[in-house]
């Protein structure tokens, strides 16, 4: 266990503490480095579990370096001293990975289902429907981005999804 004049902070994740001097990570996303917010990993993977919930379209974990004890016990206690900052940028596969595991999200949108079913036959709808209709709606955009690839696109248009 650290003394509290070795410790600089603790991890936003794992709430282990930061030593003075001792490499950390922050987010790149600037709403996760704000004042208020200012959180601080003390690995990549603690960077890694707040992923999820931040929602970042495209971020990385910058490593700094904690500042010394004696620059800790010179600044006022009201804010933590700026880190010195060493750039090394290390790119997170979790979104990604995220992405690939889709397969159980949901992609239907349900009011608007619901709506539609409702207005066209005056029947409700149940939520179980919504995951065999991402299902076939994975399949046909599966489809649609094979056929893109044949034609030399990276783009899918209207006229790459296969008709019913």
């Amino acid at each position: 266990m650290l003394s509290d004049e070795n410790r600089w902070r603790r991890c936003s994740a794992c709430k282990s503490s930061i030593e003075c001097g001792s490499t950390y990570w922050v987010c790149n996303v600037s709403t996760c480095n704000r004042k208020r917010t200012g959180l601080v990993f003390c690995s990549v993977s603690c960077w890694e579990v707040h992923l999820p919930e931040a929602n970042h379209r495209e971020t990385w974990a910058v490593e700094k370096v904690a500042p010394g004890a004696s620059e800790v016990a010179a600044a006022p206690k009201a804010a933590p001293s700026p880190a010195k900052q060493r750039r090394r940028i290390v790119h997170s596969e979790a979104p990604r990975r995220q992405q690939q595991s889709g397969p159980s999200e949901v992609l239907i949108v349900a009011s608007r289902l619901k709506d539609y079913v409702r207005a066209r036959s005056g029947f409700n709808t149940s939520d179980g429907v919504l995951g065999p209709l991402s299902d076939i709606v994975r399949r046909v955009c599966d489809d649609a981005v094979k056929n893109a690839e044949r034609a030399g696109r990276k783009t899918v248009l209207d006229r790459d999804i296969p008709s019913a």
